[in-house]
């Protein structure tokens, strides 16, 4: 059974965290305690409504003032397919955050209200989709209940998110009018919209195909832990545990160990402690080499014939995550994948318009949620691609040099 990673986003009381609530409580993934626990707390208890929200809204300041804060997580599994949910906030101060769930998100739920339709946040977290590069979108405009279920208001929101998924390069999008309260098109069809012949947005969930999403022709494997026990049974062992990223591993591959720039073959690969004669993305492995290499955690071991880039100095997209501004020169540590170098913000070009995408110039430094094109320069090489061709391998992260605190996420170019 495969596993589906998607994140819900949109503007402030769309409806969010009603929805999971809804997919929650209408496939019966909510245990029995949970929902006595809801019950007790809901607001709607004179009209014999549960708050569904609460849910996932579970710190104490999201319950008081009825927002999400920070990113929820919940798991459900139907017959047919395993979910992680994640529920972004939709103030634009926390936007930061929704970029946190949205980074190994598969699929997005992009949540319109049927009465405000398009607005700045429907644009924002749009971008922010298209920047990482999101394979699905699902436009579900919600609380249709409060438009009399209208055909010609859902055809209106449909023609305004068109020209933004245009403008942004969205491929796959696919709408679905809805109302997370009532249930309606969640689960079941609603008898409430029949001029709407797509499926509802559950079965979507189960049946949108992934097999697509992974890249099986660039083969990228990151050298997480280096295994040498050096015992009397395994004194020769020397193996190189981590996740193939993308692309496929077969014994005897001719490979070059990166950024060291050595070739060499592969000699043994296994999976689960047993050894096989190929692997693929995402799997995680050991890799045994015909030859004695000096390898540390962080080096990358690919395909002779398919090279990342190697440098120490790259152009990247780069959204600013924290309180304290971003300068010119500000000295930070880079984290890809298992790999953290030190690296400096060498130039800041230019930053983009979240609602027109338009180049602005910087003054007075990076604020927060702001996406900026700058050049970044690292003490030692770095192996990536481009984010655009290969997103597995061309995100990364911006720590405070104490390593303690996420300051941005980088999209390599």
């Amino acid at each position: 059974m495969d596993l589906l990673r998607f994140i819900t986003a949109g503007s402030v009381d769309d409806g969010k965290s009603t929805l999971i609530g809804r997919l929650l409580y209408d496939s019966k993934s909510i245990l029995a305690d949970q929902l006595e626990a809801i019950e007790r707390s809901t607001k709607n208890k004179d009209n014999g409504e549960i708050d569904l929200a609460l849910l996932t809204d579970g710190l104490r300041a999201e319950r008081e003032q009825g927002i999400t804060i920070d990113v929820a997580y919940r798991y459900f599994t139907t017959p047919k397919r395993k979910f992680i949910i994640a529920d972004a906030p939709g103030h634009v101060q926390y936007t930061r955050n929704m970029i946190t769930g949205a980074s190994n998100a598969s699929l997005i739920i992009v949540l319109i209200d049927a009465r405000q339709g398009v607005v700045e946040q429907t644009r924002r977290h749009s971008i922010i989709a298209s920047l990482l590069k999101i394979p699905h979108v699902v436009v579900a405009i919600n609380k249709m209940d409060l438009v009399d279920f209208s055909e010609e208001r859902f055809n209106e929101i449909v023609k305004d998110y068109e020209g933004v998924a245009q403008q942004l390069g969205l491929k796959e999008v696919t709408y679905i009018p809805m109302s997370a309260l009532q249930g309606d098109n969640i689960v079941d069809a609603s008898p409430k919209t029949p001029w709407y012949t797509g499926k509802p947005l559950l079965q979507f969930l189960e049946e949108v195909e992934l097999n697509q999403d992974i890249n099986l022709t660039q083969p990228r494997f990151q050298v997480q832990f280096v295994i040498r026990p050096q015992t009397e049974d395994l004194h020769d062992y020397r193996g190189y545990a981590g996740k193939i990223t993308s692309g496929i591993y077969r014994k005897g591959d001719a490979v070059v160990v990166l950024p060291q720039q050595i070739q060499t073959t592969i000699s043994k690969i296994e999976v689960a402690g047993k050894e096989v004669e190929a692997a693929f993305a995402p799997q995680g492995v050991v890799l045994h080499l015909a030859d004695d290499i000096d390898i540390s955690r962080g080096d990358s071991i690919v395909h002779v014939a398919t090279q990342p880039k190697t440098a120490s100095e790259m152009e990247v997209l780069l959204c600013w995550l924290d309180e304290k501004p971003l300068q010119q020169g500000n000295k930070y540590l880079l984290q890809h994948n298992s790999r953290l170098v030190r690296a400096m913000v060498r130039d800041i070009a230019y930053k983009l318009d979240v609602n027109t995408l338009q180049q602005q110039p910087v003054e007075g430094g990076v604020k927060l949620n702001e996406v900026v094109k700058a050049t970044l320069k690292t003490a030692s090489p770095l192996v990536y691609d481009s984010f655009e061709e290969l997103n597995t391998n061309g995100a990364a992260i911006l720590v405070d040099e104490t390593g303690n605190s996420t300051v941005a996420a980088v999209l390599l170019r």
